[in-house]
């Protein structure tokens, strides 16, 4: 193998970016989308997999639950394991393993099959939270060092907002294999391009296990922490199942769905740029207003959604409150403890899949015992306590200041 061009083998030694750094973060943003819409594709499948595979609705969303479960372990594992490995071999490893993941579910014929597939995904978007979205500066750079962060996170975005609605419409056209066999393919571009374009990486620092708690250790970084767990849980409760609802309860056909969760992705979008703009100016109103409109949204749509007109509102605005939950949680937990946030970050991501994977089980077995309704009920309600939760921020400030020093 030859070696490298001088300049290439360690970009983040130049001052100015040039179109290699552009491609080579792009690489590295492109799998961020391709692992988010994995971990979420089953949402909008949901109803076409359980009948293919001849399983409940509620079983077919341990799908997410088992990608949330490997990522709540791996997130942890990967950032301690990889210790001194070069970054650029990790993370191809584990972009492997999203190709890997889908090939399995894609050629799967039976229900153990499907899990264990996800179980593959599960280690490659946790390990991916700690490692990837670390790299942004260091494969694009420049004096802020923020061009490579905010194109890997936009392609967090926009998996987060259009990879559900486009893996669905692949499912509605060519079939639910045919969406996951689409996903396997991104990620094999995926790892060509960073094996063509990626520097070696090796590790600014090793990572230990006793630095995973340092969030615990700030004030306002675990209620933050809390608020997220309530967010993102009650969001996966209840949004696992929304394709199912939309089918059952307001009574739409497959095509509409499909249609409404690209609005919900539209949408989406432009509540990322809201969310933004209100975190930049206060991180805390930001996150109670999206925990109480995504709560009141699943509270709606239980009341409201048998009405298709309805339904079609309730889900624009729900997309608009989901587009501000990554950004306004993100800001709030970066503005409570920026230092702590670098060696705690495998915590955070730890717990976001946790909520993710207990959110879709618990809401799966109350979609199996007590019907769609009362999964968007309970999902709603766990959305809001996101709210009080950010509010004990005022009582925690107060008691501080009563404390002599």
């Amino acid at each position: 193998m030859s070696t490298a061009p001088t300049g290439t083998a360690c970009l983040d030694s130049v001052l100015a970016p040039t179109v290699r750094h552009w491609l080579a973060a792009g690489s590295v943003g492109t799998a961020a989308f391709a692992l988010v819409t994995a971990e979420f594709l089953p949402v909008g499948l949901l109803p076409a997999m359980a009948a293919d595979i001849g399983i409940s609705e509620g079983q077919a969303g341990l799908m997410v639950t088992m990608a949330g479960v490997l990522g709540a372990l791996a997130a942890p594992s990967v950032t301690v394991g990889a210790g001194r490995l070069d970054r650029r071999n990790v993370l191809m490893v584990l972009v492997g393993l999203l190709v890997a993941s889908n090939l399995i579910v894609a050629l799967s014929t039976s229900y153990p099959l499907v899990l264990l597939g996800r179980l593959l995904l599960g280690i490659g978007v946790g390990g991916f939270w700690c490692i990837g979205v670390a790299i942004g500066p260091r494969v694009m750079p420049e004096p802020t060092g923020t061009r490579g962060t905010a194109i890997i996170f936009a392609g967090i975005s926009l998996g987060t907002v259009a990879g559900v609605p486009a893996g669905t419409f692949i499912g509605d056209v060519l079939g639910w294999r045919a969406a996951f066999a689409a996903a396997a393919g991104i990620g094999v571009a995926v790892l060509v391009a960073q094996a063509l374009l990626l520097p070696a990486l090796p590790p600014q620092r090793a990572i230990r296990w006793r630095d995973l708690p340092a969030l615990l250790h700030v004030p306002k970084a675990r209620i933050g922490l809390l608020a997220a767990f309530f967010m993102f849980g009650g969001q996966f409760f209840a949004y696992t199942y929304i394709a199912p609802y939309l089918v059952q309860i307001t009574g739409l056909g497959s095509g509409m769905v499909t249609g409404l969760l690209l609005a919900y992705g539209t949408a989406g979008f432009f509540g990322n740029v809201a969310g933004s703009w209100v975190a930049g100016k206060d991180a805390r109103t930001a996150v109670a207003a999206t925990a109480l409109v995504l709560g009141a949204s699943a509270l709606a749509l239980a009341a409201f959604g048998a009405i298709p007109m309805a339904a079609i509102a309730i889900i624009v605005v729900w997309g608009l409150a989901f587009g501000a939950l990554p950004i306004a949680t993100q800001t709030f937990m970066f503005r409570a403890a920026s230092e702590a946030l670098e060696t705690g970050a495998a915590l955070l991501v730890s717990l976001i899949q946790v909520a993710i994977a207990l959110g879709a089980t618990v809401g799966g077995l109350t979609v199996d015992g007590l019907g769609l309704v009362s999964t968007m009920v309970a999902g709603g309600i766990v959305m809001m306590l996101g709210a009080p939760v950010i509010a004990m921020l005022g009582r925690e400030r107060r008691v501080a200041a009563a404390v002599p020093h």
